[in-house]
């Protein structure tokens, strides 16, 4: 039996798992920080990390209810109608919730009592507590010639994204990152579940995720996402 304490905990953008994109590095805007916590944090233990672009963050699915997991799982890349097994998956739903992502590293803040890294390109809850970091090697950890089963390359991002005059003005007077280029990225990704994904744009419903302290609302019609509105809750 093992027992694992956190290393540290991630602070997001991403406020709810509705939203959050399938894998890492596909919203280069998505950025966070991850705050070391006691005894971890200590200057010495992150000694040569900027010297590094990317890091592997090993993590645990913390907002996922207890007793989930399967033998199979729908992967949405297959449009969630055809059955995989879970460890030929990175399903949340496994024998152990633990996730693997990896992320840029923008820059490292060492203070008289804490020590946070910036990071950008994440898929990650706020919240998320992380068991380790590891150096991401690019001579090791990149392989051109591995295949990718029933994802051999990344999602296309095609959705055209279009803005209210509301959710243009809040973005316009938004005081930090770009909001705009953010949420973007996120909804090419067409973040809907499979099965409204394949239902169709004629009749459009109305969706919502929340970023930050944000309720961002959108929908979808003749293959246009419409960002509606955006507002603080």
């Amino acid at each position: 039996m093992f027992t694992f304490e956190p290393i540290g905990i991630v602070r997001s953008c991403f406020r709810e798992k509705f939203g959050i994109p399938r894998q890492p590095g596909l919203v280069p805007a998505a950025q966070a920080t991850l705050e070391l916590l006691p005894p971890y944090a200590q200057p010495a233990a992150v000694r040569g990390l900027q010297d590094f672009s990317h890091l592997w963050l090993l993590f645990v699915f913390h907002g996922l209810p207890k007793g989930r997991w399967q033998p199979t799982v729908r992967p949405p890349r297959l449009g969630g109608n055809r059955r995989l097994g879970v460890f030929a998956t990175r399903s949340p739903f496994r024998p152990n919730p633990l996730g693997l992502s990896a992320v840029r590293l923008e820059r490292i803040v060492v203070g008289s009592s804490h020590i946070t890294l910036h990071l950008a390109g994440v898929d990650l809850l706020d919240g998320t507590p992380v068991l380790d970091i590891k150096p991401y090697v690019p001579y090791a950890d990149y392989l051109p010639a591995a295949t990718g089963g029933f994802a051999p390359e990344a999602p296309k991002a095609e959705r055209v994204v279009e803005f209210s005059p509301q959710a243009t003005a809040f973005c316009a007077n938004w005081p930090e990152d770009d909001l705009r280029e953010l949420i973007t990225q996120i909804l090419r990704q067409d973040p809907r579940p499979a099965y409204a994904r394949g239902s169709g744009d004629a009749a459009p419903q109305l969706y919502g995720m929340k970023l930050y302290d944000l309720d961002v609302r959108w929908e979808v019609l003749d293959g246009i996402t419409y960002v509606m509105e955006i507002f603080k809750f």
